[in-house]
């Protein structure tokens, strides 16, 4: 990892909202599965992290099934996923709730992806970006559908140290994966 002086080092939240999923009837929200167009976006979600060189050291993936689908298909894309923890706290979870799970990551972890729900997502890359290259910040606020995938890098000593506008959101892109013929 590169470091600037004083600062710490370079560190990317990957934040990749669930693909789309299904509405079977009398099924409970927490267990809908990943619909066909999700089963096509997920994969290339992961290929999009793996092309843009912006592959995990670790996982945080909501329980819900859609959100563990949409991990499964994703890091199915990599030569070596790296380790996954579900926890059940993401799961609607809120900006709060999100940036405490953030801040328990290890401190040797460059990049963390970050695999849940809007609108906690969408609103935790709002309050964490303190600006964006290109029109970045506006596409997210804007629309940050089902498979959309947000980068942050920012410099700190430690995953604790993360604060509201400290990072710059690099990339926003809504990887789809194609119809079978």
């Amino acid at each position: 990892m590169r470091t600037r002086t004083g600062a710490g080092p370079l560190r990317r939240l990957v934040v990749l909202r669930h693909a789309k999923s299904a509405w079977p009837v009398g099924v409970p929200d927490h267990e809908r599965p990943l619909g066909p167009r999700g089963r096509r976006d997920a994969p290339a979600a992961g290929r999009a992290l793996a092309v843009a060189d912006c592959l995990p050291d670790l996982a945080l993936c909501s329980t819900a099934v859609r959100a563990r689908q949409t991990w499964d298909l994703a890091a199915a894309q990599w030569a070596t996923p790296p380790p996954v923890r579900h926890e059940h706290r993401l799961y609607a979870a809120d900006v709060p709730e999100l940036l405490d799970a953030v801040r328990e990551v290890p401190d040797e972890t460059g990049t963390l992806l970050l695999v849940g729900h809007n609108p906690g997502l969408e609103e935790l890359v709002l309050e964490l970006a303190g600006d964006g290259l290109d029109d970045t910040l506006d596409a997210v606020r804007t629309k940050f559908p089902t498979s959309a995938i947000a980068v942050l890098a920012w410099y700190g000593p430690s995953w604790k140290h993360l604060r509201p506008g400290a990072a710059l959101l690099t990339a926003m892109t809504v990887p789809r994966g194609r119809k079978a013929l």
